[in-house]
């Protein structure tokens, strides 16, 4: 049969807008092959091999057409403390696509992972100069947050809010770049609808259920999300905190309604083997399109989402039985840990702790770090009381905390 050059143009062109709407398991495999390759030595914050993964990603946002919103072209460079001595440059890479709406999206995840084993965070017994290339975390929400822009910028339809696509750097050191963007905004978070936060999509198991985060944040996620995981015929769990290990916690501190896409931990989390053999493109593909489907009835829908403040944030990698209900500030450099926000009716809330306090001891274990934090929770059972001592601006305080 032949086609007249008009016939095959409009045919062409149809194929093309068919190919946009669609999120492909071999666009997302690009994707990740190249974050998570050798070459990248494993993206640590503030290298020169980061950095080739914020030019691919600046690269990408400009052959789609999207406005720079950093603040040099699609950067934002800031200053990333490694810890007390170490300082790192370390930039965001933002694009904007603008539908000259009044409401905004923000779909975001961090791109920087261990390095080559140097900086803190390897759970390998023996991480130094080994690549940690991190496909699943987070080659794998990068890839997302690429698609989703491609999906967006080429579908050929004007949504009802703007996007602002945004790749962090940092967030192994303590959601640095995310906490760095929302205190210095390129654009008005005034504006801000939600923020939808990729973080470990990588390893989707039809098995098993996805978690959806953030779930409490706004009563509009259980009325749109439930029939699109439905028709996608996808079993989810959710956890209802805006807070968390990952960088929607920026977001939800400004008031803002959250979702948090994880398929979760695994045997090779912060360790070499989390590599690009062991990612499932055609589960993520699957995940991505579904999110597509819930942006899409969310953008349908009149008004702002109502925002709601929520409780405990999940723990990502422990199984503490307690919990005090506290949302740290993971760029805080110690000593002690300091105090973001106190969740209601926990423990640190009953004891007295509010937030910008540091808390210097727990118990019988000195606080310098997160990790100490950490480590302390896990040697307490529900029902033990047990002293901190906090430093409330110049006071020192003794509060006793109940599990």
């Amino acid at each position: 049969m032949k086609y007249s050059i008009a016939a095959l143009l409009i045919i062409t062109s149809i194929y093309a807008v068919g190919q946009s709407i669609t999120i492909s398991p071999k666009n997302v495999e690009k994707h990740v092959t190249f974050l998570a390759s050798d070459e990248l030595k494993g993206r640590g914050t503030g290298t020169k091999d980061e950095q080739k993964a914020a030019q691919y990603i600046a690269a990408f946002f400009q052959e789609l057409g999207l406005q720079p919103k950093g603040t040099q072209g699609f950067e934002q460079p800031f200053k990333a403390n490694r810890d007390t001595v170490h300082v790192l440059d370390a930039r965001n890479v933002v694009g904007y696509l603008d539908n000259g709406a009044d409401r905004t999206i923000v779909i975001g995840a961090h791109y920087d992972h261990l390095g080559e084993g140097y900086q803190r965070g390897s759970l390998d017994a023996n991480a130094k100069g080994k690549i940690h290339n991190g496909a699943d975390d987070n080659a794998s929400g990068v890839a997302g947050v690429l698609e989703l822009a491609r999906y967006y910028a080429k579908n050929g339809v004007k949504e009802k809010h703007n996007f602002l696509f945004i790749c962090f750097s940092a967030e192994e050191l303590g959601l640095l770049g995310s906490k760095y963007y929302a205190n210095n905004p390129t654009i008005d978070l005034a504006k801000v609808n939600f923020m939808l936060n990729f973080d470990m999509i990588g390893r989707f198991d039809p098995a098993k259920p996805i978690t959806i985060g953030g779930w409490g944040t706004s009563p509009t996620w259980g009325q749109v999300i439930p029939p699109v995981m439905e028709r996608e015929k996808m079993a989810f769990k959710i956890d209802s905190s805006g807070a968390g290990a990952s960088d929607h916690t920026s977001f939800y501190t400004k008031k803002i309604p959250v979702l948090f896409y994880f398929t979760g931990v695994h045997s090779d989390y912060h360790r070499p083997s989390d590599d690009i053999a062991l990612i499932n493109f055609a589960g993520e593909a699957q995940i991505l399109n579904a999110v597509t489907s819930t942006i899409n009835a969310l953008d349908k829908l009149p008004g702002r989402l109502e925002y709601r403040e929520t409780a405990m944030p999940m723990a990502r990698n422990a199984n503490f039985k307690v919990t005090m209900g506290l949302l740290l500030d993971y760029s805080f450099n110690g000593p002690g840990i300091k105090v973001d926000g106190v969740s209601k009716n926990r423990p640190g809330e009953a004891a007295g702790i509010k937030g910008g306090d540091l808390i210097l001891r727990l118990g019988n274990y000195t606080l310098n770090t997160i990790y100490d934090y950490m480590g302390a929770l896990g040697k307490y059972e529900k029902g033990q009381t047990v002293e901190a001592e906090v430093q409330r601006g110049t006071e020192k305080l003794e509060l006793k905390i109940t599990f």
